[in-house]
């Protein structure tokens, strides 16, 4: 299994770095620069096919790649040969007008955050079936023990958020989002106890080993049953889909927590009474059916279950739009997060956790169905895809964004920089990307180490 996940992990990542790319060549292309090289991959090509004046490659390492055009190392050049500048030349990358250059480093970019558009357009253009809970809660307090915001702001077990900021909310994972992204902001909050209609504010604080907003609540989830898994111990217990779990050695339950919190206390037996078509059955969960299950009893909670519309070809690109502009104005929002004291070995991805990430969330969605799994390496491949985006725009040297801003710069003195300044800008660049990349990989490695 976890070869599979590797491999879709790979190959997810490898898609969306071609994408990147190959808006780098055909921006170049555009504007009549030359390509020698198009690889998907870094190190020494495993396979290599020229057609035309391309060279196109397989790299033996399947994380990254490139678009090597004409006289994209003439700086380096003009500077160990003592020259003061480039000698102009339209198919040259370095040697062309400031302007092509700016349109080929914004061509990565621009194609990744196209690439988003057109995937998520398509999911909602096809419609899917959506798994989620209701938009009731459960106070983390009261399985901690600790003070959260959501204690502080008024909020109770039970209670449901209808709205949060002006927005609506019907599911949790909508209550989730919108806390996740305002950590530190003071968020009006309409609830729902009883039938009675209370507005509070809670403040949602930051968790520095995420970088997300949290409140301190859990989802709650009716003790309904919602699937028994075969040769399980809650098959062999006698459960069948659609019991109602009332009690559970004696202990009344209102929501699945409850029944998580004596789990907790490691009971040698569990003595259940259920009801079944409303009548009240008892059965018992021996010590060697509870050593049988381990950690999973054999059976899931009852979800909500919803499918989305399909969209007309506008409507669904208009979704696919908006949705990865939010995606877009979340990234560059997180950015902001690493100057407030968050856990960059835990919050900061690099391209091994991502390639696991993406793998992990493939395979489990291929384990329900194929549909699923499809869509959920797309959505992932998506939020990758706009991620690199945003990181590419970064002002700092080597990346997309930092030899726009020098290109920039040329074409607003109309005068190139100095061979030296350049080289030494790239260099300079070239040492902190790797340093970043060093870091990343090393917090991936301890993320892997933990689970």
């Amino acid at each position: 299994m976890l070869i599979m996940k590797v491999i879709l992990g790979l190959f997810g990542l490898g898609i969306v770095v071609f994408i990147h790319e190959l808006g780098h060549f055909l921006a170049a292309r555009l504007t009549g620069i030359d390509v020698e090289a198009f690889s998907i991959g870094w190190g020494n090509p495993i396979l290599k096919k020229k057609i035309g004046e391309v060279e196109y490659r397989l790299g033996m390492f399947p994380i990254g790649g490139y678009c090597k055009m004409k006289g994209d190392t003439d700086y380096k050049e003009a500077w160990e040969n003592i020259v003061n500048g480039i000698k102009p030349d339209k198919r040259s990358f370095l040697g062309s007008s400031p302007a092509a250059r700016i349109l080929v480093s914004f061509g990565g970019p621009l194609f990744n955050l196209a690439f988003a558009i057109l995937l998520l357009s398509l999911i909602w253009g096809i419609g899917f079936e959506i798994n989620t809970l209701e938009n009731r809660i459960v106070l983390a307090s009261e399985i901690t023990g600790e003070i959260f915001p959501s204690d502080e702001a008024g909020l109770k077990t039970g209670d449901r958020i209808i709205e949060i900021a002006g927005t609506k909310t019907q599911y949790f994972h909508e209550v989730q989002e919108i806390i996740t992204l305002n950590a530190e902001r003071l968020l009006p909050v309409t609830i729902d106890r009883d039938g009675e209609i209370i507005h509070l504010s809670v403040r949602p604080v930051l968790d520095k080993a995420t970088g997300a907003g949290k409140i301190g609540v859990y989802f709650w989830i009716d003790p309904v049953i919602e699937s028994v898994a075969e040769g399980g111990p809650a098959e062999i217990a006698g459960l069948q889909t659609g019991d109602i779990i009332i009690s559970v050695n004696g202990q009344l339950l209102n929501n699945s927590l409850d029944f998580i919190k004596i789990l907790e206390g490691s009971p040698p037996s569990l003595a259940v009474e259920y009801s079944r078509g409303g009548l009240l059955y008892e059965t018992l969960f021996t010590e060697e059916n509870l050593s049988l299950g381990e950690a999973n009893l054999g059976f899931s909670w009852r979800s909500v279950h919803y499918r989305t519309p399909r969209l007309s070809l506008p409507a669904a690109a208009a979704k696919g739009a908006s949705e990865s502009w939010k995606t877009l104005l979340v990234s560059i929002a997180s950015l902001r997060l690493l100057f407030k004291g968050i856990d960059l070995m835990q919050a900061v991805s690099g391209p091994v956790r991502i390639t696991y990430m993406m793998g992990d969330l493939a395979a489990q969605g291929f384990g329900q169905s194929v549909a699923t799994g499809l869509r959920s390496m797309a959505e992932f491949l998506a939020l990758i895809s706009v991620a690199l985006c945003v990181m590419n725009l970064l002002p700092l040297p080597i990346l997309d964004g930092g030899m726009i801003i020098l290109f920039t710069i040329e074409l607003i003195r109309r005068k190139p920089a100095h061979p030296k300044a350049i080289t030494v800008f790239q260099t300079c660049g070239m040492i902190i990307i790797f340093g970043l990349m060093f870091f990343a990989v090393f917090g991936d490695i301890m993320y892997l180490a933990r689970r």
